[in-house]
């Protein structure tokens, strides 16, 4: 080869890994008396497929030592956000492994199969062979998305906008919010697919989710002359970028002291918030807008609550389509959000409780009511628990404390990060007191 030729391979960051590679033995032996490497090799599959569904390093660790106990070993893990590392045991030997991920997401319907696996494998696994666990593990690692780019750009648009009226908008700022948060999450989604860096998928889709509202709300003005003051709204259009599995998960994974997954996912929640309010500010300071508080509605109360529980529904049945649920697990979500979310802000509108008592409320209400669910549909409790209440994450608060921030208003924005930051401590603990009083398994460190 010539001096200045360059060379043709590529190098990828994260190698894919052949699971096959792993496997010596015939398709007739139970996997149970395979050598120590094939059944840990097996557990650490498990793992990385778990995490790669964004749920939190309990239930990836449970899942392993499930897989470990059926296949006669010991498992050790320690999990972070996109990497495990973990050791395998039997009476003779040890084998170690490190696994990473390139990336993380949501994706509940993938969820829910791992779990059906492995409630299967703690039944009859003993009998399965290697080959037979590798197969199904591949049938569920190519599980294609359920929904298209388009689809669940809608699905933002619905949450989105059904957010914004829970936040006080009107008409005006739903239809606008629509179109900025469906074509924002469209590209965010095509970006995704094509594997483009986290900071310019969130930079890109909130920048064309701002500038989406703003071109919709012209139009309208032009065509109907609305007021100016509906400008407020384009906070909502951006607020499909809300990293609630993340936040909620953090704070699961603290309360077991997984200190290493419960501080990535928090880091890796506040980079996303971080870069999306910057990104919303600056689209606000070129165009020259302020977050001014919305035109009061004028609803009556008991259709404003009627009007409520049909938002808030919309609104996480919108959010667990964007998770990849398949229509019935995302009703079932929107059902209970839709309690645990009015109940909160009627709390909140009364006067009873401030913000922070009332999101504890209501995510402890939203954990109850999907521990009743759970026992009778039999989804993960994190698939249809965690949608119902990243809801409640305060966006707007999140977005002016920035915005004030910014302005070097530092006190306001304290006052409103203030606000935020109550909010985002007390949903999980609701989560976590009712995980507490309604499995045996949570309450305990070695369990």
């Amino acid at each position: 080869m010539q001096q200045d030729e360059q060379p043709t391979t590529v190098y990828h960051q994260h190698m894919k890994i052949n699971w096959l590679d792993f496997v010596t033995s015939d398709n007739i032996t139970p996997a149970t008396e395979a050598n120590l490497v094939e059944r840990a090799v097996i557990v650490g599959r498990i793992g990385i497929l778990m995490l790669a569904c964004g749920t939190g390093s309990w239930r990836v660790r449970r899942s392993m030592n499930i897989a470990a106990q059926t296949l006669g070993m010991t498992c050790s893990a320690d999990i972070g956000l996109v990497s495990i590392e973990y050791t395998c045991m039997d009476e003779n030997e040890s084998f170690s492994q490190t696994l990473s991920l390139p990336s993380t997401g949501v994706n509940t319907s993938k969820l829910s199969a791992l779990e059906k696996f492995m409630n299967d494998m703690a039944i009859e696994g003993d009998s399965w062979t290697v080959g037979e666990i590798h197969e199904q593990l591949n049938q569920i690692e190519r599980t294609r998305g359920n929904y298209k780019p388009w689809m669940v750009g809608l699905a933002a648009g619905l949450a989105c906008s059904a957010f914004v009226f829970l936040l006080g908008g009107g008409l005006v700022e739903m239809l606008c919010c629509f179109v900025g948060a469906s074509l924002g999450n469209f590209v965010r989604r095509k970006m995704i697919d094509n594997r483009l860096t986290l900071y310019a998928c969130i930079a890109v889709a909130i920048s064309v989710a701002c500038i989406s509202y703003l071109l919709s709300l012209d139009l309208m003005r032009l065509l109907f002359n609305v007021n100016f003051r509906h400008e407020a709204g384009y906070i909502g259009a951006m607020l499909f970028i809300i990293p609630g599995f993340p936040f909620i998960t953090s704070g699961l994974d603290l309360s077991k002291l997984d200190m290493r997954s419960g501080l990535e996912r928090a880091a890796y929640a506040m980079i996303i918030i971080t870069v999306a309010t910057l990104m919303g500010w600056l689209v606000a300071m070129l165009v020259h807008l302020r977050p001014e508080n919305f035109i009061p509605l004028p609803i009556p109360p008991v259709t404003y609550v009627i009007l409520r529980l049909l938002a808030s529904f919309c609104g996480v049945f919108g959010f667990s389509i964007m998770f990849n649920s398949k229509l019935k697990m995302a009703a079932t979500a929107g059902m209970i959000g839709a309690v645990a979310n009015t109940l909160r802000l009627e709390l909140v509108d009364f006067k009873i409780m401030p913000a922070g008592a009332a999101a504890f409320i209501g995510a402890l209400v939203a954990g109850l009511l999907a521990s009743i669910v759970r026992r009778k549909v039999g989804y993960p409790r994190i698939s249809i628990t965690i949608p119902s209440i990243v809801i409640m994450v305060p966006g707007l608060y999140m977005y002016r404390a920035v915005y004030n921030i910014g302005l070097t208003s530092i006190s306001v924005g304290a006052l409103w990060l203030t606000r935020a930051a109550l909010i985002v401590a007390f949903l999980p603990l609701g989560l976590i007191a009712a995980r507490i009083l309604t499995d045996p398994t949570w309450r305990r460190n070695n369990q």
